[in-house]
């Protein structure tokens, strides 16, 4: 029986969520606490497709990956669609390229993303994005190292959204999306066929803006909930072993204050948590003979639900799941921006720290950002030392009954 082994592919695929170990958990692990060190256990949650969850855009990730209440783009659509019924043009469209794992000398690797919208009236706004992921060529091997072929994996997701004002500072928005990926299409592990995965999921999201004065001086706060990725699970095969795909519950927060006419700064701070459950080996496996871990068999309902108490190691564990994301953003006279942020998360769950800067330039209906990452841990990042950029261009002028400077 031949073993395919998914060397490059497997690679790319755990450090698209940055895992920091493919070690299991040892007998030594009871309730997320080992008992010879006495620290917690390393128990990230792993899912399928966690290309969904790459930052695809320039700006936020110049910001730590901020983007749940930051000012509205038409890459609203990958953290908040809601934010889309607050756009003050008529019609935009963005497009990012991101190198992917460049640090190891591939070339062939890269998230592309394009997103747009239109507004429909005043009340009413659609979007469409697609992202494609490319995972480069990859030589596939039998277990004696035999050529097996060669093949271009790839991901990609369509997704459509429509978000509508519920007042003059509430919105909300629903998208729905299409999900496909390609790893090891025609390829043969343990009996089975692999086959493309595909699944369907859809996001649910509510944003919230409110102008106030901090001094003397305007300033506006904005508020975002998301719960993206509700959808089905996705198999390459025919086996009952189906895997959840990243559904995601994210608050952000955004304070923008406006020192004059010219000088404006954004603070901003967004709070993550995947609504899967999370592994656990001290449960008993019912049925031992299907291969499946008790975890994985459970319904997409219960495990969102469950995602919030189901950690082995407790409330302390569960708390260690959070991801958090500070940035800041400088514009000088809408043209000009500088852009600062930190991503954390726990050693236990990922351990992904790095701070990250950014340039943004805006002239006419052109707008131009960059972002570079820098690592502040151990944990290798598949975007070190990597820059990125993204171009936006927007039409139609602005509706001044939106613009905070006018409120």
């Amino acid at each position: 029986m031949k073993k395919i082994f998914f060397n490059v592919a497997l690679l790319i695929g755990f450090l698209a969520i940055c895992v920091p170990s493919t070690q299991a958990q040892i007998s030594t692990c009871v309730d997320g606490i080992d008992q010879q060190t006495g620290k917690a256990c390393v128990n990230t949650i792993i899912t399928a497709v966690p290309f969904l969850r790459i930052i695809p855009d320039a700006r936020s990730g110049a910001m730590g990956d901020v983007g749940i209440a930051i000012s509205t783009d038409p890459n609203a659509m990958h953290f908040n669609a809601s934010k889309l019924a607050f756009a003050d043009k008529d019609f935009a469209i963005s497009a990012t390229y991101t190198p992917w794992l460049r640090a190891l000398g591939l070339q062939d690797v890269y998230l592309a993303y394009m997103s747009a919208y239109k507004r429909i009236d005043k009340l009413q706004t659609a979007g469409l994005s697609i992202r494609y992921f490319s995972l480069g060529n990859i030589q596939f091997t039998d277990e004696n190292g035999g050529a097996l072929g060669t093949d271009r994996p790839n991901e990609f997701e369509i997704t459509g959204a429509y978000a509508r004002k519920l007042s003059d500072r509430l919105s909300a928005g629903l998208s729905l999306k299409f999900i496909y990926s390609k790893l090891a299409n025609g390829q043969t592990v343990n009996g089975n066929q692999i086959t493309p995965g595909t699944a369907f999921a859809s996001d649910f999201s509510l944003s919230y803006n409110k102008p106030m004065k901090i001094g003397d001086r305007k300033a506006t706060y904005n508020f975002g909930m998301a719960i993206t990725n509700i959808g089905t699970k996705i198999s390459y095969t025919n086996s009952a072993n189906r895997d959840f795909i990243p559904t995601n519950l994210g608050f952000g927060n955004a304070l923008e204050f406006y020192f004059d006419d010219y000088n404006s700064i954004t603070f901003a701070v967004d709070i993550n948590k995947l609504l899967v459950p999370t592994p656990d080996e001290n449960l008993v496996d019912v049925d031992p003979q299907d291969n499946v871990p008790d975890y994985k068999q459970v319904s997409i309902a219960a495990g969102a639900f469950s995602s919030f108490g189901d950690a082995p190691g407790g409330f302390s564990e569960e708390m260690n799941e959070l991801m958090y994301s500070f940035g800041l953003e400088y514009w000088y006279d809408k043209q000009f921006a500088v852009r600062l942020g930190h991503y954390n998360e726990h050693r236990t769950k990922g351990n992904r720290k790095f701070f990250t800067v950014g340039l943004g330039l805006k002239y006419s209906i052109f707008g131009l950002n960059f972002s570079y990452l820098v690592p502040t841990s151990n944990q290798r990042n598949p975007l070190d030392n990597t820059l990125r950029f993204s171009l936006l261009f927007d039409f139609g002028a602005q509706d001044a009954a939106e613009s905070p400077k006018d409120l």
